[in-house]
């Protein structure tokens, strides 16, 4: 009988150590496979975004197919919000309780992630690298530790366009459309900062939300003000509503375009109804390659991005946003290898915050994707760019948007 409990007690303890070696012991970890979820709005006002998840999920393939990390694949769940927090929460619960996921990763908006942030780090889920420039993932980390960021903050964004304003044009009307949300009160902020004591060159701001169905009200009102320089604070529906009806009233301001709306794809349909002429001039900042760009034509992160979008079914090759969804999920691979080779929550926590990539084929040359104790934004690098004649062109120096 001693003998019988002795064999017994080694066959559980041997158990327990084959299930710690593969990592049964973290949800959605095991010898072969991690699997990961988010959200993304694959309908609804915001669904020019979803090639973000998409190009995440076709790099996850890529890497797959070359043996994934430490020997397990990576399975990547993304579930449709339509850009609504009410259903990002229904859905990360799903992913959580019903799927267990490892992590919850790029999931996209800023009052999405917003929806499900305290729950999440309840719970010690990781929520990693958010796909919103919202400044609170970074500045809030202390009250929730487990989420981060992963683009330049919008805050910073508009704090460079104020910079430039002043700088080029200090008597210029600046208008601002923006979303009435902490994404686009986040751009005012920092477009005020950015123009300091010619904060009063600001002359008209115009909200919307997100279930408005046009801006047009919005933009009459802003020309209605005679500005010659306006902020677009706008997701992709309403940026491009803007283009098209301050050409139907026969108007055409300076335009800044915040990053979220600046991708080529984008650019080329807010000329359709308009003209090249209405786009020409308008200005942002960048900190991805272009795919649509001759300049990267031979470019060898390019070469690399087009041959994973067509042999892994990504969508669109020449969609910005792709390549975005690429590049969190280039620097999700890289933490997943800083983890450890038997991963648990906490060390992908612990690997998201003390990152230094700086070899993300992506990224513009240069950059560097760095996180440390105190530091909790990954990306804070960008350059200033010109839409000429259909396409954009890099201008100036690389510089920090903290």
């Amino acid at each position: 009988m001693g003998r019988k409990l002795h064999v017994l007690l080694g066959a559980v303890v041997a158990l327990g150590l084959a299930a710690v070696a593969s990592g049964a012991g973290t949800p959605g970890v095991t010898s072969t496979e991690v699997l990961i979820g988010g959200t993304t709005p694959l309908s609804g006002p915001a669904s020019a975004y979803q090639s973000v998840a998409k190009g995440a999920a076709a790099y996850f393939k890529y890497v797959n197919a070359k043996g994934g990390v430490n020997k397990r694949k990576i399975k990547y769940l993304y579930k449709d919000d339509a850009y609504d927090p009410a259903k990002t929460s229904e859905k990360t619960r799903e992913l959580v309780q019903q799927d267990k996921v490892f992590a919850i990763f790029n999931s996209l908006g800023t009052e999405q992630n917003q929806a499900t942030r305290a729950y999440l780090n309840a719970i010690k889920v990781p929520q990693l690298f958010v796909a919103s420039g919202a400044t609170t993932w970074g500045k809030d980390y202390k009250t929730y530790p487990w989420t981060i960021g992963y683009q330049p903050n919008y805050q910073a964004e508009g704090t460079i366009y104020g910079r430039y304003v002043a700088k080029t044009s200090p008597k210029a009307r600046i208008g601002v459309l923006y979303q009435n949300d902490d994404y686009g009160k986040d751009l005012v902020k920092g477009l005020s900062n950015g123009l300091g004591s010619k904060a009063k060159l600001v002359v008209s701001k115009q909200n919307y939300d997100v279930t408005d169905a046009d801006v047009q009200s919005q933009i009459a009102r802003l020309k209605a003000a005679r500005v010659n320089t306006l902020m677009l604070f706008a997701t992709p529906k309403f940026a491009i509503q803007s283009y098209v009806y301050a050409h139907k009233l026969g108007w055409k301001p300076t335009v800044y375009v915040n990053a979220v709306s600046s991708a080529a794809n984008i650019m080329g349909l807010s000329t359709v109804g308009t003209s090249k002429k209405q786009t020409n001039g308008s200005l942002s900042i960048v900190f991805l390659k272009d795919p649509t760009d001759t300049h990267w034509a031979k470019d060898p992160g390019v070469k690399l991005y087009r041959s994973i979008m067509k042999r892994y079914k990504g969508g669109n090759p020449n969609d910005v946003y792709a390549v975005y969804g690429m590049s969190a999920a280039h620097t999700f691979v890289e933490a997943l290898k800083k983890a450890g080779k038997n991963p648990t929550r906490a060390s992908i926590m612990k690997a998201a915050n003390s990152l230094n990539i700086k070899n993300d084929p992506f990224l513009l040359p240069g950059m560097t994707v760095k996180t440390g104790p105190g530091d909790h934004f990954p990306l804070d690098q960008a350059k200033l760019e010109r839409y000429v004649n259909g396409h954009w062109v890099v201008f100036g120096g690389l510089f920090r948007v903290r």
